[in-house]
């Protein structure tokens, strides 16, 4: 592992984006000597919706959710994060 890479000037903060997707950041900074920190009062971001179902579809989601000892919300939030990453996976091939 060459960690004597030195880190590029950017022109903005795409132009770093994109740099460090393709990037592996162990040729540029030395983790061993990095500090570990936590953001405890970090909290993703979120947006309301309003989202129609039918009926029926909700009651099958919070008696799952119900069985799972999950609020109905955060059960659906995973079953779509789920399936996003399942469609992103796939998309990728």
């Amino acid at each position: 592992m060459n960690k004597d890479k030195k880190i590029p000037k950017f022109k903005n903060e795409d132009e770093e984006r994109k740099f460090w997707k393709e990037a592996d950041s162990s040729q540029y900074i030395n983790w061993k000597n990095a500090d570990r920190v936590t953001f405890p009062k970090l909290k993703p971001s979120t947006k309301t919706i309003s989202l129609r179902l039918p009926k029926h579809m909700l009651d099958e989601i919070k008696m799952i959710a119900n069985k799972r000892d999950v609020p109905y919300q955060s059960l659906i939030k995973f079953i779509l994060k789920d399936r996003i990453d399942d469609e992103l996976k796939h998309s990728a091939k």
